[in-house]
């Protein structure tokens, strides 16, 4: 049988000769499409599976590949992108000035090319795809002085988004996503649906003080819209309309309240502490703010700069009624000198 490599370089040629040489030892069928996979069809084929499983990621995967991973690798064969091309092509994006994270993000498109494309019998192996070290741990909190600042600098129709992310923790897609039917009275609960949440299972917030009065005016927003034929599915709008991205407004209005720097997301830290702070059992505080694991639950109940003067004040109390002083020695406790041992 006879197969083009689709290329005029001998060592491409004898690699995927050696290749097929091996299948053959293995009893694996071989036919001349084996291989022949490009990378577009194979970008066609990651972008298809992230749209029938409903990934939200999708859009962002898309934007990855047209911008980034395209412009290197159109036109070629999966199965003549090694791990020195890739290592190549994370090595210009570092000196491009992406961070590791987002090269990640692009690196794990390709890998999940080279999956399906195997999976589909179109390859028959994939190469090692190695992962940057990510060193991007975020540590921001807002403090309730903080987050009213930031408030008084956004407009009135996101007010109502942030304090409900300050109060829930929860992701901000999640929130503006929200409709009034995931709203329940009697049960005086919020729920998410499952499949819409980034662990694709289900959540419910229990209703506080502060969230059942936020959640009061939204609604008696919706009824004034309501008197006036305009009918409102989500909790959170711009005079009816869908709010899809607050992000330059929040920028600005966090460098107008001194804290520049903070992303909504630190809202999401930020209710881990708070309810770490109130004493909710963890297995609780889990389920409210969505962490599957506590691996990940732990890496958000950051212990701030106050905990810890906190935790110092205790300690110094503690140590006035024993009177003792941690981790010195007393006088007779001392050590003899030199001398005194001679």
């Amino acid at each position: 049988m006879r197969e083009s490599t689709g290329t005029t370089k001998e060592t491409v040629a004898r690699r995927v000769l050696r290749t097929r040489e091996g299948d053959v030892e293995k009893g694996i069928p071989i036919v001349p499409q084996m291989g022949k996979i490009t990378f577009e069809d194979g970008a066609d084929d990651v972008l298809n599976d992230y749209k029938t499983n409903g990934k939200h990621t999708h859009d962002d995967t898309e934007r990855r590949i047209k911008l980034h991973l395209a412009p290197v690798f159109k036109g070629k064969r999966l199965i003549s992108i090694s791990t020195a091309d890739i290592r190549a092509y994370a090595a210009a994006r570092q000196e491009a000035g992406a961070k590791n994270g987002t090269i990640n993000r692009e690196l794990s498109a390709l890998k999940r090319m080279f999956t399906l494309a195997v999976q589909a019998g179109k390859l028959h192996a994939k190469p090692h795809i190695p992962m940057l070290r990510e060193n991007n741990t975020r540590t921001g909190f807002f403090e309730p002085a903080q987050f009213e600042a930031v408030c008084k600098h956004l407009r009135a129709p996101l007010q109502p988004v942030v304090t409900f992310a300050y109060l829930t923790g929860w992701r901000t897609s999640e929130i503006l996503s929200l409709q009034w039917r995931q709203v329940d009275w009697q049960g005086r609960v919020v729920r998410l649906d499952p499949g819409t949440t980034k662990n694709r299972e289900g959540r419910s917030f229990p209703f506080t003080v502060a969230l059942e009065q936020l959640l009061k005016e939204q609604d008696a927003e919706r009824e004034r819209l309501k008197a006036e034929g305009r009918i409102v599915p989500f909790v959170f709008h711009r005079d009816g309309k869908r709010i899809r991205d607050f992000r330059s407004a929040f920028e600005t209005a966090c460098k107008a309240a001194g804290c520049p720097g903070r992303i909504p997301h630190d809202f999401r830290r930020t209710a881990v502490r708070n309810l770490e702070r109130a004493g909710v059992p963890r297995s609780a505080a889990m389920a409210m703010v969505g962490h599957k694991t506590e691996a990940i639950y732990r890496r958000y109940a950051i212990v701030d700069a106050g905990a810890l003067r906190e935790a110092a004040a205790k300690i110094d109390a503690a140590n006035s009624v024993t009177g003792t002083i941690s981790g010195t020695m007393t006088t007779n406790e001392q050590k003899p000198t030199t001398a005194q041992s001679a």
